[in-house]
């Protein structure tokens, strides 16, 4: 009996969620299914893939040589469906998108509708990681990444850019006052990246450059949690146009340090993985994306 295209994505993606249950939630399906097609899947190899302990899975030898194999056959015949989409001329299929929280929430979100009555064969899987995630392991077909690219592997396709603003709300500014020089930030809240020290470098010119690395008062990890401590009053924040232009329009939001903000501008990228033609339906996305962000001047 032949192993099944189904165990082969039960498989992967008991090893990219870390145990059987998490995987049946991912899937859809009973701890007791899940359990099952994993020893059918052992029982055809002949071989142990899995040793599972009550806190953990580790692979075997055999099953990691069996993992690369598999993920292997299952991007073949994503790139077959995507061949075979193409020849039709009308883009179809499941395709996965990642992007972080915020530009997920401010620009993808209100694109869909538009997208889908285009594309109404095109299924759109949408998935939010506030972190730099591997492609291939969490089976994304696009990733939407903001700043420098780091990855020479991926393939690119340049979206916008997105300027970075030092922001507060009026109930912060009206309790502890504006500040004037960069220096006084540091008698006021600021608002911070728990993750990525980098995120914490501000455009702001001082005595040693135009750069200022702040010392958060609050820390968190994704800038959508920044963005809604600062219309909170909770402090100041740094934050891209993209996800805070409406806060700046109807005032929940406004910049501050304004004379001595460098305009320095975030690029934002569609990157995937492929060596041969791009498959039809992320060429639609992306097309899609730059066209609505073109027409809607931002984030530019």
């Amino acid at each position: 009996m032949k192993t099944s295209l189904d165990e082969l994505q039960t498989f992967i993606t008991v090893v990219d969620a870390g145990s059987i249950t998490a995987a049946a939630e991912r899937l859809g399906q009973t701890v007791s299914g899940i359990s099952r097609a994993l020893r059918r899947l052992e029982d055809k190899l002949d071989t142990t893939l899995l040793r599972r302990t009550t806190r953990r899975i580790e692979l075997t030898e055999e099953g990691r040589f069996f993992l690369e194999r598999a993920r292997q056959i299952l991007a073949a015949v994503d790139d077959a469906e995507d061949e075979m989409s193409a020849r039709r001329q009308k883009p179809a299929g499941r395709l996965r998108v990642n992007a972080a929280s915020p530009f997920m929430l401010h620009v993808i979100v209100p694109l869909v509708g538009g997208f889908r009555a285009r594309f109404p064969e095109i299924e759109l899987e949408l998935n939010s990681s506030d972190q730099i995630i591997d492609l291939l392991e969490q089976r994304t077909d696009v990733a939407i990444r903001m700043g420098s690219l780091r990855d020479s592997t991926l393939h690119a396709r340049p979206l916008g850019l997105s300027r970075l603003r030092v922001l507060a709300s009026p109930a912060y500014l009206k309790a502890r006052g504006t500040p004037r020089h960069v220096r006084e930030l540091g008698k006021h809240s600021l608002l911070g990246f728990s993750q990525t020290e980098t995120l914490n470098d501000w455009p702001l010119r001082h005595s040693q450059g135009d750069s200022l690395r702040i010392k958060p008062s609050l820390l968190a990890s994704s800038g959508e949690t920044i963005r809604h401590l600062a219309i909170a009053g909770e402090g100041i924040a740094c934050l891209a146009d993209f996800m805070t232009a409406q806060d700046q329009s109807s005032g929940a939001l406004v910049p501050v340090l304004t004379r001595d903000t460098v305009d320095v501008r975030q690029p934002i990228h569609a990157v995937y993985y492929r060596n041969t033609q791009l498959a039809s339906r992320i060429r639609c996305f992306v097309d899609y994306v730059a066209e609505v962000m073109d027409e809607a001047g931002a984030p530019r």
